[in-house]
């Protein structure tokens, strides 16, 4: 019999990669490209889903071609994605009205402020996440009132709206399904977890019709099948999970208790918390981890929406670096980071400030300061804002948490993870193979189709590449955390 393998959709917040993966986990070939990042203004960001669209079939048809393989090997397609991006599209047409929103973005902040009183506890306690501008639905509120004919077409029944799955989705299957997966529906601050629907309440105080919202399904499960079209047969799409709980699932995180930690363009820290939605008590998000064969699995998490992207501001703002890869070496360059933070709030403070008006700092300069304080203070601001979150996690979980799992792009870098131990007092597990987000959304279509038969089946096949212990003294962390604190503070409320 011809091996089959899993195609997997990786589209992040900066760039889309296919994979073919075989049923030990190793991934048999991939493609990768960057897409364009606009900033129309300075607190806008916007992709063109056009362009994430002909980038992702690209990519598809470059892995199979890499991996010399042909369509109808492919078992099942898996998606996974940035979360809460924001894309509308006219059912008839199946054009996008206007650029998608990304989750960076932050132009309904003063919006946010104007109806925190009201809302803010309400909000949280159903949809289980802080309101803030990564909000979809806040997103989607903007649409509606600032693209002409939206609010009307809406109203009509004539939009479709949905985070990068459901685009990918109504794409793949020649416009026939409008769908999104459970996990992706849990972050976009318009999904109702005590009740298990779109929180109509909500939705219609900013006046979204429930028309434009897609069918929840499970994250494995039927999506239907490719256009016959785009690669000559059809393909079953059976995974479709948001990234960072792909990343959870994939590290192996399926007992309650059990943490991740994904350096991407932002850093998110995930933990299983079982099959009891428990809204957090001290501003960490609720999560549906992932949703399988009607059973849900939730999660607490933490997120920093700038660490991964720091280094690419240092690359391509301030140029003081060819390659993210330079940085390890730079940042050893130092005894340490010379009394240098650098707090990496470019578009704002999340988990657990939630300061949209913080802006990005960086303070203790003086006449000796140098490029590699610069870049070590640009890594240790990654850690320190993980810190922030974990020691929130730890008390929300009444979990001491000992043991992190790592993966994601930063995760390479030795000094980061090494740092990242020191600073949590925890262990760091790197794993061989750091794509866990496109991992979890193999396992996921794959587990849909009887490719692997149980999750210990889907994990037989990794490896663990290296842990890092802690060894700082306890006295010199809480020095270094404490002046952190005090840099975080007078990044606060910048922009208001």
């Amino acid at each position: 019999m011809t091996e089959k393998f899993i195609l997997v959709i990786d589209e992040g917040t900066t760039g889309t990669r296919a994979l073919i993966i075989d049923q030990n986990s190793q991934v048999k070939a991939q493609a990768y490209t960057e897409f364009t990042q606009h900033h129309p203004a300075p607190d806008r960001v916007e992709h063109n889903a056009n362009e994430i669209w002909d980038a992702t079939l690209k990519m598809m048809h470059n892995a199979l071609v890499d991996a010399d393989i042909a369509a109808g090997d492919i078992a099942a397609i898996g998606i996974t994605n940035q979360r809460a991006t924001t894309v509308v599209w006219d059912k008839t047409t199946g054009e996008p009205i206007c650029p998608a929103i990304v989750w960076q973005d932050t132009r309904t902040a003063a919006f946010v402020e104007e109806i925190r009183a009201e809302w803010a506890d309400k909000v949280y306690g159903r949809t289980g996440w802080a309101l803030a501008p990564v909000y979809s639905s806040l997103s989607l509120h903007w649409i509606l009132n600032n693209v002409a004919g939206a609010k009307e077409k809406a109203a009509a029944g004539e939009l479709a709206f949905g985070t990068i799955d459901s685009w990918l989705i109504y794409k793949l299957t020649g416009g026939n399904v409008h769908a999104i997966s459970a996990s992706n529906a849990s972050v976009t601050g318009s999904y109702d977890l005590i009740n298990g629907e779109w929180y109509a309440e909500w939705l219609s105080f900013l006046g979204i019709p429930l028309s434009v919202f897609p069918e929840v399904g499970d994250d494995s499960g039927q999506y239907g099948v490719t256009d016959a079209k785009l690669f000559g047969v059809e393909i079953p799409i059976t995974g479709a999970i948001a990234d960072q709980h792909a990343a959870l699932f994939a590290q192996g995180c399926v007992e309650p208790g059990t943490v991740k930690c994904t350096h991407g363009t932002g850093t998110f820290l995930d933990m299983n918390v079982g099959p009891k939605v428990a809204i957090s008590q001290n501003g960490l998000n609720t999560i549906i981890a992932w949703r399988m064969n009607g059973e849900t699995i939730y999660g607490l998490e933490g997120y920093a929406a700038v660490t991964g992207s720091a280094v690419q501001w240092l690359r391509d703002g301030a140029e003081m670096i060819g390659n993210s890869a330079e940085t390890e070496a730079l940042a050893t360059g130092v005894e340490n980071n010379g009394g240098v933070y650098f707090v990496p709030a470019l578009t704002g403070l999340s988990a657990p400030y939630w300061d949209s008006f913080a802006r990005g700092m960086i303070i203790g300069i003086t006449r000796g300061t140098r490029r590699e304080h610069i870049v070590r203070a640009t890594l240790e601001g990654i850690v320190y804002a993980t810190k922030d979150f974990l020691e929130t996690m730890r008390r929300d979980s009444g979990v001491d948490i000992k043991s992190i799992k790592v993966d994601g792009g930063a995760s390479r870098n030795n000094f980061l993870m090494q740092f990242q131990a020191d600073m949590l007092d925890a262990e760091v597990v790197r794993p061989l193979v750091a794509e866990a987000t496109s991992l979890g959304a193999a396992y996921m279509a794959g587990l849909a189709v009887g490719y692997w038969s149980s999750a210990a089946e889907c994990f037989a096949g990794q490896q663990i590449d290296r842990v890092f212990q802690p060894a700082m003294a306890a006295g010199q962390r809480d020095s270094l955390y404490t002046d952190w604190t005090k840099a975080v503070k007078r990044s606060m409320g910048w922009a208001k």
